[in-house]
């Protein structure tokens, strides 16, 4: 048989482009230059971000850097079939970020869209999801990709402010590694392509929170031009003191006096990390909340209100349809139930408010079964609980002059009986990738999966060239308290107004637990 050769992937004369610090060797993968492992800034243990210090020759760009140390992983994840994942090498010398670009003429100054990956605080990197993968989206938008590495977990959150002027401001770390991420593409970014002035931040889960973050951050004024949260509902921060008290817990169990706190930048991570744990854990029960890795917003470098050069900016922001209690993993094949079955799980989960449940869900999803309602996850858009996306669109429109986006998307996919969208979920069709080979496996690339690909995508880098997500078949309106203004991608996406507040209220009611904290109950837990 003979065997095709396709020439535009031989990288016979690797590109080469000039930074602000040196010269940097990519590759081309197909049409696309790509950089990988761009050091964007240097800084050691407990340290703020600084330039990274001017090169010799050319220094390769052609692997990914080093990630984030984390938490030893001894768990595969539920849904790792549909969301695969990959790790790599870690390293506390984690500044870095990757780059995927269809052009490297400065004049071409092609939208720019800069992601901030999930994993909360706590972990993640910007390789960890294999839909991270830029290519596609770069080649599909015609924009300029970047994805980013940072500090997390007790090196980029621990508040050691208490002990000397040198770690001033270290509970913010993991954010002004990403303010050094954003000033590195402001000044270098037009050496790949993109433009300066149009630069939007966008982020998913943890991501999202890192993106709202970013316009409570003054140093970031004029690094961004607009910015969009997946499944998120605000900007996440620890309170001042609870952060100080952890630092002072991790200390005590580490053996480290107050006088020698210096010791901690020589702890090997692997004993500071389970020693922070450790702090939190303890922390937690005393205090009967759950606390985690999270940066401190001290209304000096992060601050309690949006900056005024923030409140200009375009905002868009939206969640999944059922975000943590998807389908993903169970393989119910709730499509098959019978009309019986039916019936028999919403009143053994709804009681006498069966009919009522299922009238207000249809009118909302008149596209979707009836059982789908179990698995809709309400604490990200309804205005039952105060930390969700509904909050998040709301408060950016009491508090911005600019207009905020709200989406849901509840495109479910076709394998294992149908998986409902789950969790990070969007993100194969955000980054245009749900043809990769190992997602494939997940979406089926069939032709709807394609065409909300091509809604969803286009959004995102319709947002980033102009700050409107619209498009010329998915008219958008901004989001008002009035009309609640939502997209809802799906196979036959569409701006409709959306309220689900009367659904939410019939399921709070049923479900106390999760009407109060956030979390399914253990019953419906069970029953699906």
């Amino acid at each position: 048989m003979e065997r095709k050769i396709n020439e535009r992937s031989v990288n016979y004369d690797p590109p080469v482009v000039k930074v602000k610090a040196g010269a940097l060797r990519g590759f081309i993968h197909d049409d696309t230059y790509c950089f990988f492992g761009i050091p964007y800034a240097t800084a050691g243990r407990y340290e703020q971000p600084r330039e990274v210090s001017p090169w010799e020759g050319v220094r390769n760009a052609q692997a990914y850097g080093a990630t984030c140390p984390i938490e030893n992983q001894t768990v595969v994840s539920a849904n790792a079939f549909v969301w695969p994942r990959r790790f790599w090498v870690q390293n506390e010398d984690c500044l870095n970020l990757n780059i995927w670009t269809p052009a490297l003429d400065p004049a071409a100054k092609k939208p720019v869209m800069v992601f901030f990956h999930g994993g909360g605080f706590v972990n993640g990197s910007a390789i960890e999801g294999v839909d991270y993968d830029g290519k596609n989206l770069s080649e599909f938008g015609d924009v300029v990709v970047v994805t980013v590495n940072h500090r997390l977990n007790i090196l980029g959150c621990l508040d050691l402010s208490a002990y000397g002027p040198k770690y001033e401001n270290t509970a913010n770390i993991t954010l002004t590694d990403l303010v050094a991420s954003l000033k590195w593409v402001h000044e270098n970014i037009e050496s790949f392509g993109g433009d300066p002035k149009r630069v939007m931040i966008f982020g998913q889960s943890g991501g999202s929170a890192k993106t709202c973050a970013m316009y409570y951050i003054p140093e970031a004024d004029g690094l961004f031009s607009c910015g969009a949260g997946m499944s998120y509902g605000g900007p996440a921060s620890m309170e001042p003191g609870e952060s100080a008290e952890i630092a002072a817990l991790v200390l005590e169990k580490l053996g480290i006096s107050k006088d020698e706190a210096d010791k901690i930048r020589t702890v090997p991570y692997a004993s500071l990390i389970a020693a922070g744990t450790e702090a939190l854990n303890e922390l937690s029960q005393k205090k009967k909340k759950f606390l985690t890795w999270a940066p401190t917003m001290d209304n000096k470098f992060y601050m309690e209100t949006m900056t005024e050069h923030a409140k200009k900016l375009p905002y868009m922001c939206g969640s999944v349809f059922s975000e943590f209690l998807g389908t993903q993993h169970k393989g119910i094949r709730k499509n098959e139930w019978t009309d019986e079955e039916v019936k028999e799980k919403l009143t053994e989960a709804y009681g006498e408010d069966r009919d009522a449940v299922a009238a207000e869900f249809s009118a909302l999803f008149p596209e979707k079964k009836v059982q789908d309602v179990l698995f809709y996850d309400n604490r990200y858009y309804s205005d039952i609980l105060n930390t969700t996306v509904y909050s998040s669109v709301k408060q950016a429109c009491d508090s911005s002059s600019a207009n905020v986006y709200h989406y849901l998307f509840s495109f479910e996919l076709p394998v294992n009986g149908g998986i409902t969208a789950f969790h990070g979920g969007e993100l194969h069709f955000a980054f245009h990738n749900v043809d990769l080979p190992e997602i494939r496996l997940a979406t089926g690339a069939t032709e709807e999966c394609y065409k909300v690909q091509d809604d969803f995508a286009r959004a995102l880098v319709n947002f980033a060239a102009t700050g409107n997500p619209g498009q010329e078949n998915l008219k958008w309106k901004p989001w008002s308290e009035e009309n609640r203004e939502t997209m809802i991608f799906d196979a036959d996406s569409r701006c409709v107004p959306f309220n689900d507040t009367a659904l939410c209220s019939l399921l709070a009611a049923h479900h106390q637990f999760f009407a109060q904290q956030g979390f399914i109950s253990k019953k419906l837990t069970d029953l699906i």
